[in-house]
C-alpha cells in the first residue's frame, strides 16, 4: 500500500512541476470602500421624526423603527417620541404607544432626571392624543408582587 501511495504522490509532484509559471495578480492601489459619512445626532433624530410622520406608515414599520430606537445607545429626543406617539394614534394602536413609553422609561433609568423631563415635554401631546403614561395605568408596579416571598400560599 505504501508504494502505491508514493507512486500516486510522485505523479502529482511531476505534474505540478510541468505547469507553466503563474502570473502574479496586479495590485490595486485604491481600496473599493463606500465613503460612509458619519451621521450627526440632529440628522439621526430628524430621520426618525420624518419616518414616524409619514402618512403611509404601517404597524410593522412603526414597530421596527421603535425597536431600532430601543436598540440604540441613546434615548430618543422628545420630538421623536411625540412623532412616534402620533404615528401610534394614526395606526389606532394604543398598546404600541404604551409599550414605546415603557421602553423609553426603562432606557432612561440610567439617570433619574431624564424620564421626568421627557414626560414634561410630551405631556401636552399625551393629553391631546388621550394616552396615559405607564405609571398612570399601574404598569410601573408588578401586578402580583408579594411583600414576603415566603408567604406565597
Amino acid at each position: 500500500m505504501f508504494p502505491s501511495v508514493m507512486r500516486a504522490l510522485s505523479r502529482r509532484v511531476v505534474a505540478v512541476g510541468r505547469q507553466t509559471a503563474v502570473k502574479p495578480i496586479a495590485a490595486v492601489p485604491a481600496r473599493f470602500m463606500s465613503e460612509h459619512k458619519e451621521e450627526t445626532d440632529e440628522e439621526f433624530y430628524s430621520r426618525y421624526e420624518s419616518f414616524f410622520n409619514r402618512s403611509e406608515i404601517d404597524g410593522w414599520e412603526a414597530r421596527k423603527a421603535m425597536n431600532d430606537l430601543a436598540g440604540q445607545d441613546a434615548i430618543a429626543e422628545p420630538r421623536v417620541i411625540i412623532a412616534a406617539l402620533k404615528a401610534c394614534r394614526r395606526l389606532n394602536d394604543y398598546a404600541l404607544a404604551i409599550r414605546f413609553l415603557e421602553s423609553v422609561r426603562i432606557k432612561s433609568e440610567i439617570d433619574k432626571s431624564i424620564y421626568p423631563y421627557i414626560l414634561q415635554e410630551i405631556s401636552p401631546t399625551l393629553q391631546e392624543l388621550g394616552i396615559d403614561t405607564p405609571e398612570g395605568l399601574g404598569y410601573d408596579k408588578p401586578e402580583l408582587a408579594l411583600d414576603d416571598v415566603d408567604h406565597i400560599y
